[in-house]
């Protein structure tokens, strides 16, 4: 498969909190020499890194049972056939008929990959946000134009030899030579991006579990004290760096301190 430069790849179809796009230019020099292993996101989210890596084989997973059934839907052909539009009243109309199909078991369904997509693209600064019963509860985002897409032709073709999986990280199988890219939940108070909150004592179970991994990992996360502290204890390299602030409730565009934390390279991330 061709190299793929951040111009050059295709963009996520989502709008997502904590987008890495940004973060590709570094990832793309890493990942070059081992094209030919296989890319493991075990928080996929909107598939910036994947889409922008192009692997042959990747694992990707996340929790969020929304998001998987979209893109398992990407990967067999997606067709719309609701309506979307930029209004207030058909949003909430659609967001109770998106929790009305949770609620009934069909979470899985076609129909529920469409809603889902068409409230991230429409709801504020494309949050995923869920109450403790499980139902989507992002409010109305007022955009002035909002362009939706109809033609998932290349998100078809791009996806469709990636295994997705949804589920906890530790349950995935991992190879010996995977090339893992980690982007939890950040290190924040708000953390209920599926319906299980991802906790403190989870940002250690997972930073431990990667720590065993004999291959390349590479994590990414808000540059917070304990954070530092805790991938430092692990063994990790860590650099701080500048992220841009792209979704942000208040308005504020400064940058934002991220941690990238690091393992198995034997050149300067």
């Amino acid at each position: 498969m061709p190299s793929s430069t951040p111009e050059t790849s295709i963009k996520p179809l989502l709008k997502w909190a904590g987008g890495k796009r940004w973060l590709l230019p570094t990832l793309l020099k890493l990942w070059q020499p081992k094209d030919g292993c296989r890319l493991v996101e075990p928080f996929m989210g909107s598939l910036s890194v994947a889409l922008g890596l192009k692997p042959e084989r990747a694992l990707l997973n996340d929790a969020n049972i929304h998001l998987a059934n979209l893109y398992h839907h990407l990967q067999q052909g997606l067709v719309v056939e609701i309506e979307m539009k930029n209004d207030r009243e058909f949003y909430y109309e659609m967001r109770s008929q998106f929790n009305q199909l949770t609620r009934a078991g069909k979470s899985q369904t076609s129909e529920a990959a469409q809603i889902f997509y068409y409230l991230n693209r429409t709801g504020f600064n494309g949050l995923c946000r869920f109450n403790n019963s499980g139902e989507f509860n992002v409010p109305f985002g007022r955009y002035k134009t909002i362009n939706y897409a109809t033609d998932f032709s290349e998100y078809q073709a791009a996806l469709y030899a990636w295994d997705i999986t949804v589920g906890d990280f530790e349950c995935l199988k991992l190879e010996p030579d995977d090339f893992i890219y980690a982007d939890p939940p950040y290190d924040v108070q708000f953390t209920k991006y599926s319906q299980d909150d991802f906790k403190w004592e989870d940002q250690i179970r997972l930073t431990r579990w990667l720590a065993k991994h004999p291959g390349k990992v590479i994590l990414s996360n808000q540059s917070t004290d304990r954070i530092v502290d805790l991938y430092r204890d692990y063994g990790f390299t860590i650099d701080i760096v500048d992220a841009p602030r792209r979704i942000s409730c208040n308005g504020d565009r400064r940058p934002a301190k991220e941690v990238i934390a690091y393992k198995g390279f034997s050149i300067d991330v």
